[in-house]
This record gives C-alpha cells, sequence and structure tokens, in this order.
C-alpha cells in the first residue's frame, strides 16, 4: 500500500515519534482490489497526542486547518491531499446521539477500532513498519465481501444513529452484504434515525444514490435503498414515499408495487436526476388512499417532493429541478397529445428537457424492467428532430427579431417581452417562420 500514499504523508510518518497508521475506507478499498478515487479520503491515526502530531505535521510543511482537542482530532492538508487525523481513543455515548458524550484516549489500538463502525473499516496500516494490523478480523471479512459491526450490532448502531444511513451507503459503494446479525441490530434501532439532523441524513442519502460512482457498479444506488427498506430506516427518512411499500399497481403496466418501482427507476437513472427518480411517484400512496386513484399523482408528487427535500435541507436548486421533473414525468404518458402541445411543451422544458426524458425512459425501464426505447421518449426525440431541422427558436434568444426592433415597429417597451413569448410561441408551430420578415410582419399584424 505504501506505493499509493502521498509522499507528504510517507514524510510525515517517518517524522513521527510513534506509529502513524491508515485507516478506514482508503484501506478497505485498497484490499478489496478497488481503485482509489484521485484524491481519496485519507483519514490517519496514531497513538500520539494532538500537540505532538501537529509539531510534526509542521515540520514537514504541512498546514494545520483545525485542531479538535476534546476529540483528539486534526484537519490538515499538503497543498495537493487532506487528512484528517485522530488520536487513538474509546469514546462513551449517549444512546442515538451522534456526538461522543466522553472521550479516553489510550493507546491500545484495539480499543481504538472498537469505536468504530464495522470492521472491514477498522484495518490499520503502519505506514514506517509497512505492514497492516487487524485487530478484529476486518481483513477476512473485506475478502468475503461481509460488513459486520465492530462490538454488539445493538450498542454499535444504538450509539449512532447516523450509522444506520452509513450501513447502506456503505454497502452500497462497495458491494458488501452486511451480515444477519448487522441487518437485525440496525432493525432493531431504525428509529434513532430521528435523532440525526436533516442535513446529516441528505449528505448520506446523496451518496448513497450516488454511489455507483465510486467503483462504478450501476446497482450500488438500487442496493443501498434496499437496504434501507428491508432495516425500516427508510420508513423513518421517506415515510410518504414508504406508504407505497406493498401497493399493487396495475399488472398490464407494472410488475413492481410502487416502493419497488420507485426504487428501480433510480437503477435505471442517469446520476444528475437520482432524487426526481426516487421520487417521481411520491404521490402515488397518498393520492390512493385520498381519491382511490392516482390520477393527480404528478402533481401531488411535486408538491410532497418538494416539502421532502425542503425538511432535508437540500439545495434549492436541487428542490426546484426535483419538483419540476416530478410534475412533468407523466405529461403525455398516454402518448396522446397532439405535436404542437409537445412542441410546448418542449419549449418550455428548456434546458430541462434531457432530464425529463431520461425521467421519463427511467420510469418506463422500470415499470417492467424493459431498457429498451420508451415509446414517448422515441415520439419526443422524433418531434424535437422536426423542430430542430426546421429551425425553431428554443428561448426568445434565438428569434430573428432583437427586442429593438420590436419597438421600432411600434411596440410598447412594457410589452417587448410579452411579444417576443408570442413570437416564440408563433415560431413553435413552424420553425421556418424565423425570419426577419415574417415576424415583422407577424408583430405589425397581430402584436400591435
Amino acid at each position: 500500500m505504501k506505493r499509493i500514499l502521498p509522499e507528504k504523508l510517507l514524510s510525515l510518518a517517518e517524522n513521527c515519534p510513534l506509529p502513524l497508521y491508515v485507516v478506514g475506507g482508503s484501506v478497505r478499498d485498497f484490499l478489496a482490489g478497488y481503485p482509489l478515487p484521485a484524491h481519496p479520503d485519507w483519514d490517519i491515526s496514531s497513538p500520539m497526542d494532538g500537540e505532538a502530531f501537529v509539531r510534526a505535521a509542521e515540520a514537514c510543511g504541512m498546514q494545520v486547518r483545525a485542531v479538535y482537542a476534546n476529540t483528539g482530532t486534526v484537519k490538515l492538508t499538503d497543498g495537493a491531499e487532506e487528512y484528517e487525523f485522530t488520536r487513538f481513543r474509546s469514546d462513551k455515548y449517549i444512546r442515538g446521539l451522534h456526538v461522543p458524550s466522553e472521550t479516553f484516549f489510550t493507546e491500545d489500538i484495539s480499543l481504538d477500532a472498537r469505536r468504530r463502525d464495522f470492521c472491514a473499516n477498522a484495518v490499520y496500516y503502519d505506514i514506517k513498519a509497512e505492514k497492516f494490523c487487524d485487530p478484529l478480523g476486518g481483513i477476512e471479512d473485506i475478502r468475503k465481501r461481509t460488513l459486520r459491526t465492530v462490538r454488539e450490532p445493538e450498542k454499535v448502531f444504538g450509539e449512532d444513529g447516523l450509522r444506520l444511513l452509513r450501513l447502506a451507503r456503505i454497502a452500497a459503494q462497495t458491494g458488501f452484504s452486511p451480515d444477519g446479525a448487522c441487518l437485525a441490530g440496525a432493525r432493531a434501532n431504525a428509529l434513532l434515525i430521528r435523532d440525526i439532523f436533516p442535513e446529516r441524513i441528505f449528505a448520506e442519502l446523496r451518496s448513497l444514490l450516488l454511489a455507483d460512482a465510486k467503483h462504478g457498479d450501476r446497482a450500488a444506488p438500487y442496493r443501498g435503498l434496499c437496504i434501507l427498506r428491508d432495516t425500516g430506516v427508510l420508513k423513518e427518512i421517506l415515510p410518504e414515499l414508504s406508504l407505497g411499500d406493498g401497493m399493487a399497481q396495475n399488472a398490464a403496466y407494472h410488475d413492481h408495487d410502487v416502493l419497488e418501482h420507485s426504487l428501480r427507476c433510480v437503477l435505471y437513472s442517469p446520476q444528475d436526476i437520482r432524487f426526481a427518480a426516487l421520487l417521481h411517484d411520491v404521490g402515488k400512496p397518498f393520492c390512493r388512499l385520498r381519491d382511490g386513484n392516482s390520477y393527480a399523482h404528478a402533481e401531488e408528487g411535486a408538491r410532497i417532493a418538494g416539502e421532502i427535500l425542503t425538511r432535508l435541507k437540500a439545495p434549492a436548486k436541487l428542490i426546484g429541478e426535483t419538483v419540476f421533473l416530478v410534475r412533468e414525468h407523466m405529461y403525455d404518458f398516454d402518448m396522446q397529445a397532439r405535436e404542437i402541445k409537445v412542441r410546448r411543451k418542449i419549449i418550455a422544458c428548456g434546458d430541462r428537457l434531457p432530464s425529463l426524458l431520461a425521467l421519463k425512459q427511467a420510469d418506463f425501464s422500470a415499470c417492467k424492467d424493459d431498457e429498451s426505447v420508451a415509446p414517448v421518449v422515441k415520439k419526443w426525440q422524433e418531434i424535437l428532430s422536426r423542430m430542430r431541422a426546421e429551425g425553431v427558436p428554443f428561448s426568445v434568444r434565438e428569434l430573428r427579431i432583437p427586442p429593438l426592433e420590436l419597438q421600432a415597429l411600434g411596440v410598447p417597451r412594457e410589452h417587448t417581452q410579452e411579444a417576443l413569448s408570442a413570437l416564440l410561441a408563433y415560431c413553435t408551430e413552424d420553425g421556418r417562420r424565423n425570419t426577419a420578415s415574417v415576424l415583422e410582419r407577424y408583430t405589425k399584424t397581430h402584436l400591435i
């Protein structure tokens, strides 16, 4: 493993008075045979105290960014890589709280290992000695692709509710499977996720939904979501979505219940629309229970998706995009919309059109695990091709008449944008109308 470590880290280890170890995900992934990203999360640890470590780091030319004396944590950088150092310690928790109530520093690597979450994450690499230290049998777990808790699962999950999400996210990213005791412990403690701040829940959920980016495993996000469902954690963080568990759908169109369909939609979706894929049918359970049908599920789903992401304190841009996609995903589902209406919808979508088509495709594929081109997507792509061939302008900026020219023709300045919108609608019907002479004539006849 030494050959993949940064030179500054090797130098730091040589200058430390006590052994310095790399630990955690980078060691786990190296031993699993996974390529590390360009800038891994370098977690390093040692029995030395924080002050001694800071002196050694600064002597090597590293910059210390933060020191947390209570937990023995130091964050630092060498200018290219970021590192987080923690002194060997043992933590005491109040049940369910993410932050330790007491910390005890130790020189015992086994005690430090047992404060972690999973044995696969508790393998240490002694940088100077160039050897692995495995207090809890984590190397064998990595070989077996197993996630096993460092102590009794009841205690590990009972100490920190965030570990419930970490279990699903790490399983998704690595392809490791939790053992039976681990899953049972997570189920028994699922309610503790309620004690975790929404921002932390969102961050873990987002990482889970993008888990395929880590090692290229397409099924990674789906696998993690299934663990959240099976442990009962999904029901706690997304109760509106979980209402669809076991809710049957028309067998002519669906092989799966509402929740399973939603999880599979994530499986078939590109990374940039994962939240929309997960929540696209979140309105179905609500409408079924209220109306006895799903007719209004897109509109209600958009509202509910917005409420969920707001509750999780997601970025405003993500909320807006997700709400839009959920609201529009059913448009022309029955292939009955006339071409002119589809053209107008395409223009209205603007830059979000590729995302909407991707969601429509993922939704179709998730119905019966059919990855052929969705009929509605094929229809829209053909219409889009005709629009491009005609030269249809896709925004007012592409109109062949400038705003000042409209004013010269007699359009009041305060009505310029309204006139431009009318001209865009006119050209949407037939792109060949987008010429200066035709637009001038239309303006004089209809807009003045």
